[in-house]
């Protein structure tokens, strides 16, 4: 009983979109257009929520990635990310200027670089500040910090060009205390990773009052709503004011040319009472707790995308509405969307609480909807890494790879695919000239995942996978294609119920794989131990095949046969005699005895169906456990076998081949469709990850 209170009590808590301030930051900051500095200060109020006496405090120093060829992250990257390559000398750094505690000690003297992850002593993204007195379980403590950030040319995630700049992972950051049962801790500790190349971030929750000024002729849009706006004429400047709760971190952006527009989101337009009751129903939750709040949406457009503002604009409304009845509504006032500008691609694709950038190109293909993608796909980091405050350098398949699930749902159910690929040959549209159908995500997913099944387990600290490809189709495609493989396992409306479970009992918390593991299984009321081993926290390859596959008729048998008493031989002669007589009567029925020999080539194990057709229309079908390395199946019909097929359902996306699942016995315009399909799916894979996203 009191487990279900408490269970309750945190859904109650979630679904009012309130969450513990561990983690609360005051900042005031200036930016300095000419130099590309930021000259700030803060205020940070940490709360000790744990058992534990804590004597340090670790901080994040993100900028310091961008000091030099010998940070880690440059030293992994070799200065590229997404295909966009640091060029020039425009360097980022951090520096604390000086640290003082609220009861006035100065601490800057007490702060030392540490290197958590590796060996590399030239790396300065993590400090450890000792403190004069500990805090203690249960008490605050405020620290005040001077910092300086130079911020780099822009080419992952963060920085300028020209006039425009994009303003992440910015500010000295607070990393996340783990007492011990707390997530995967044994021992009370800091989780404070250092800036990787393949790595995004974690923290906990917050408030942020955000003072910025910027020169007056710049476009503002920041995390969280804007509270005031003063004019310093003096030296033409201006001031605002943004404020947000239960956030994890704080970006914002300036740019002069921005195209500024807000539209709100009005939910009782957006949905209608027939959705509500579905979705209520479906989730097994009242229909108050499916209706979604208003949101002021603002779209911040290069003016060249002009024409672009309302298919931006429809994205996000999709993604407010379908995230929101799906998961929980959306529990914050505003959303801002950035387009970047032309060479500063690098910023774009990405997410901060309440504030995403997308993008896009000055005319798109007709039938394309690659701006719809990355719009969809970066709110739904709102959901996935912002409210279920995943640890994205340990699982980042937690957070990336349930919003591919989620946005692939989207993208299909509004859009019917991500539409066309801009393929062109000698000037004609091909898809248009091959008739060809939008392209659904998963087909990409998959085509990604057959890529490299085999480099990584599915779930690893994101910078010790093989390499930065194997990051992505782990991080991303695989864990989609996973997904929808256990959906196909427990089904659709189950499936729903275990997503929605999942993030509302985990909204402002920081679950882990095994919690999303648990949740499964309790929801669909299924031992899927057998799944998640395999399949999240193992590399189990699946690949089931036909092995061999016979039909034939049965002849007259030879030898010496007891009949009545008496003995009789029928000679090879006899037989034929008797075959030959056999076939010139139509009437004989004829006897097939028919072989079916299926083998797992991989070494995940799961039950699989297979499906058995004969030629006179009759279906045997067998369930197959799959334990052994083979197994074969006979029957005596009176007609020859047709087809096989091994999962017939394709339930098993993770299958590495579905070539070697079928087999008939005579050639069918539908294989030749099949092979097709897959050679152009090899091709949009590798249009994918040239342009993959966050």
């Amino acid at each position: 009983m009191r487990f279900l209170l408490l269970s309750l009590l945190t859904w109650s808590v979630a679904l009012a979109g309130l969450s513990k301030h561990i983690a609360s930051y005051d900042i005031q900051a200036t930016l300095n257009h000419k130099t590309h500095t930021i000259t700030g200060n803060e205020t940070l109020t940490w709360v000790n929520d744990s058992p534990d006496t804590v004597s340090t405090l670790q901080f994040h120093l993100y900028m310091n990635a961008f000091r030099n060829t010998k940070s880690t992250f440059f030293t992994e990257s070799g200065g590229q990310l997404r295909g966009d390559q640091f060029k020039g000398d425009e360097w980022g750094w951090i520096e604390v200027k000086k640290m003082r505690l609220a009861s006035g000690a100065d601490v800057t003297k007490a702060i030392r670089f540490i290197h958590p992850d590796d060996n590399n002593a030239e790396d300065r993204t993590v400090i450890e500040v000792a403190l004069p007195q500990a805090v203690k379980p249960g008490e605050t403590i405020q620290v005040a910090i001077d910092f300086e950030t130079k911020m780099p040319m822009v080419f992952a995630r963060t920085g300028f060009r020209k006039d425009f700049y994009l303003v992440g992972q910015w500010f000295p950051k607070i990393g996340v205390w783990e007492t011990a049962g707390f997530r995967y801790s044994t021992q009370g500790a800091w989780n404070c990773h250092q800036f990787h190349a393949n790595s995004e971030f974690f923290a906990n929750f917050g408030r942020y009052d955000v003072q910025l000024t910027v020169p007056s002729e710049m476009v503002i849009g920041a995390t969280g709503e804007q509270t005031k706006r003063v004019e310093n004429v003096s030296n033409k400047t201006t001031t605002y004011g943004f404020h947000q709760e239960d956030v994890t971190d704080f970006a914002w952006t300036v740019q002069p040319n921005y195209i500024r527009v807000e539209r709100m989101f009005e939910a009782a337009k957006e949905t209608t009472a027939k959705e509500i009751a579905y979705e209520a129903k479906l989730g097994g939750v009242p229909e108050e707790d499916v209706r979604l709040s208003d949101v002021k949406m603002i779209v911040l457009m290069q003016p060249e995308h002009a024409e672009q503002i309302e298919r931006t604009f429809h994205a996000t409304r999709a993604a407010l509405k379908h995230f929101g009845l799906w998961y929980g509504r959306y529990p914050y006032k505003t959303i801002t969307v950035v387009d970047p500008p032309y060479g500063a691609g690098g910023a774009g694709g990405m997410e901060y609480p309440t504030f995403i950038t997308a993008g896009t190109s000055w005319k798109l293909p007709p039938g394309s909807r690659g701006l719809e993608e990355v719009t969809v796909h970066e709110f739904g980091h709102q959901f996935w890494m912002q409210l279920v405050a995943t640890n994205e350098f340990e699982e980042s398949p937690m957070d990336e790879g349930l919003n591919t699930y989620s946005t692939t749902l989207i993208m299909d159910k509004v859009y019917g695919g991500i539409g066309q690929l801009p393929i062109t040959l000698f000037g004609m549209n091909v898809w248009d000239w091959l008739h060809l159908p939008g392209i659904s995500d998963l087909s990409l997913d998959r085509a990604a995942f057959l890529m490299s099944p085999a480099d990584d387990d599915l779930l690893r600290k994101s910078w010790q996978y093989y390499d930065s490809q194997s990051y992505g189709v782990n991080s991303y495609m695989r864990m989609g294609v996973t997904l929808d493989t256990l959906e196909r396992i427990v089904g659709h409306d189950t499936m729903a119920r275990l997503m929605r479970t999942y993030h509302t009992r985990y909204r402002f918390r920081h679950p882990t794989a095994r919690d999303f593991a648990k949740v499964a299984s309790e929801v669909s009321g299924q031992n899927l131990d057998w799944f998640f081993n395999q399949f999240f926290f193992g590399n189990r390859l699946l690949d089931y095949r036909i092995g061999e596959v016979t039909s034939e008729q049965r002849r007259t048998p030879m030898g010496r046969f007891e009949k009545g008493g008496t003995f009789q031989i029928t000679t090879r002669k006899d037989a034929r005699k008797a075959d030959d007589a056999n076939d010139e009567n139509k009437a004989f029925r004829k006897e097939y005895l028919g072989t079916v020999k299926i083998q797992r080539h991989g070494d995940a194990v799961a039950p699989v169906e297979i499906v058995i057709r004969f030629k006179d229309g009759s279906v045997e079908k067998r369930q197959w456990d799959g334990e052994y390395r083979w197994v074969k199946y006979t029957f005596v019909r009176s007609s020859e076998i047709e087809s096989v097929d091994i999962d017939p359902a394709k339930k098993y996306r993770l299958d590495v081949s579905f070539a070697n699942n079928s087999w008939v016995s005579k050639y069918q315009v539908e294989v030749s469709t099949h092979w097709s399909a897959n050679v152009l799916f090899w091709l949009q894979n590798l249009m994918l990850i040239l342009t993959s996203v966050a």
